[in-house]
């Protein structure tokens, strides 16, 4: 008990997490003026999560749990001088520059579902019917999530419509165990979120997970799988999770109710994840599907296995290489909007597997 003691308290310490901000701040003072020339981008980053509404309206939703889901639509400009794979985050003091900055433009929110739905809808008729959700990681706040989620839509290239699944994270290091028991607590409302999308005009969604993203995508995926629909009809594409924070006999058990995969299921690992390193530890010493090393033995559950242990990563904790490794989120982009209509295009997933050997 002592050691696991300490390497919670190692854990707190330590983990720069998935977000790392603290501000929590997603709106500020009023933006300045800058020139179209001086922006690179302009994402439209549509909301479903099981936050609750701040009452600090700059930080729009905050960490605490509700019953249902609430809904948003996000405008975020990325700024000229953006290096890719970099968030360009404005820190205390400094102007909200757009020209440096990324920075929320606009904040749209919907009382009801149905009017969500309406604009969602009209967004993915005009990107031709692709969608994709991202699920993000322990320890974020919901400023990080839509941000990621921006620089991930803006250096892949993705043409179809964002949609950000934000759990509500407590965005602390301390609040491992608060943040793994909201992510359960999100699981059905992911599936709502997925079957929304379902009956929407999307012809094909796409799901990016990543660190505890991954144990809520995996359990709405396997109880998808109980109800008889585990692919939504046939218009789930690509699945990719990065750096899993899952117990690797939990995942085996949640691929085997799944069962082998139609379309790619693609795992990103890296035996060089100190984060997961960490949270094994503190779950008894057991490996975690992120730095699990025996590729060939997930394999055979039906899942692409990318090894990226030799890829560099521009985080200390080398926990985020899918979204800030420049060639690797390009590539995930260019497989997304490559193997279109289900084509069973596998160049671009065996060129990311050589770009990490």
């Amino acid at each position: 008990m002592r050691l696991k003691t300490i390497c919670f308290f190692a854990l707190a310490l330590l983990i720069a997490g998935c977000g790392g901000r603290k501000t929590e701040e997603l709106l500020g003072s009023a933006v300045m003026s800058t020139p179209v020339t001086e922006i690179s981008g302009n994402h439209s980053i549509f909301i479903a999560t099981t936050r609750k509404k701040s009452d600090d309206p700059n930080k729009v939703f905050d960490g605490e749990r509700s019953a249902t889901l609430n809904y948003a639509r996000v405008n975020v400009t990325v700024p000229g001088i953006h290096q890719t794979g970099q968030i360009e985050r404005r820190s205390r003091g400094k102007s909200n520059d757009p020209a440096k900055y990324f920075m929320a433009s606009e904040v749209v929110g919907y009382d009801a579902q149905p009017k969500f739905s309406s604009a969602l809808n009209a967004d993915i008729a005009a990107r031709g019917g692709r969608v994709m959700v991202f699920v993000h990681g322990y320890n974020t706040g919901f400023d990080d999530a839509v941000y990621r989620l921006t620089q991930i839509v803006h250096d892949s290239g993705y043409p179809g419509t964002p949609v950000l699944f934000s759990w509500a994270s407590g965005a602390k290091t301390t609040d491992y165990v608060y943040d793994k028991e909201s992510a359960s607590a999100a699981r059905d409302q992911l599936e709502v979120t997925l079957r929304m999308l379902q009956q929407s005009g999307a012809r094909r969604i796409d799901i990016v997970a990543h660190s505890l993203g991954t144990w809520v995508t995996m359990e709405t995926l396997r109880q998808m799988a109980i109800t008889g629909d585990r692919d939504l009809g046939g218009k789930l594409g690509d699945v990719v999770l990065a750096s899993p924070d899952i117990d690797v006999d939990v995942f085996k058990s949640q691929m085997r109710r799944y069962g082998k995969p139609d379309k790619p299921f693609i795992l990103l690992l890296s035996d060089d994840d100190r984060a997961l390193r960490l949270s094994g530890l503190i779950a008894g010493s057991r490996p975690r599907v992120g730095d699990y090393k025996d590729a060939a033995d997930l394999a055979a559950y039906g899942v692409t296995v990318v090894d990226l242990s030799k890829v560099k990563g521009s985080d200390s904790f080398n926990h985020t290489k899918f979204a800030d490794n420049p060639e690797l989120v390009k590539m995930i982009g260019q497989r997304l909007r490559e193997d279109d209509g289900f084509a069973s295009d596998q160049s671009v997933t065996d060129r990311i597997t050589q770009l990490g050997q």
